[in-house]
């Protein structure tokens, strides 16, 4: 998926930034709420987002009720980052199908389970699985 990302023009991305990055989809986001949601520091939240905004993908602004606060948000680069993954995760998805054959639907659903059982399903749809 790196390789088809920096095909795409994303070649900066490192896959950690990704964490932070969907975090921002459905609008901006403090430093502070993004650190909570990372459960990382928000000193090493602000790294990456510096890093990340030198690279266009993401913006910091004032908040209006705060001045101190600066609020997340991603760019159009950041969500062309973004859509460009989705496509990559479907290139893999369907090479894996194909590299499966017919018992793809039963040995997905066999690591489904698996996931559930160990909480990973749980962290992935709270958007905090680790690598």
């Amino acid at each position: 998926m790196t390789a088809t990302l920096a095909q795409a023009g994303f070649g900066d991305l490192r896959p950690s930034d990704g964490f932070l990055v969907q975090h921002l989809q459905h609008g901006p986001v403090t430093i502070g709420e993004l650190a909570d949601k990372l459960g990382i520091s928000a000193q090493g939240v602000s790294k990456t987002v510096i890093e990340m905004e030198r690279k266009g993908y993401v913006t910091r602004t004032a908040s209006s009720g705060d001045q101190r606060i600066r609020l997340v948000d991603l760019t159009s680069r950041g969500w062309e980052a973004i859509y460009a993954s989705r496509r990559a995760r479907a290139e893999v998805n369907r090479g894996l199908r194909a590299t499966l054959g017919p018992g793809a639907p039963a040995f997905l659903d066999q690591i489904h389970h698996l996931a559930e059982a160990t909480g990973a399903v749980a962290a992935l749809t709270e958007r905090r699985l680790r690598p």
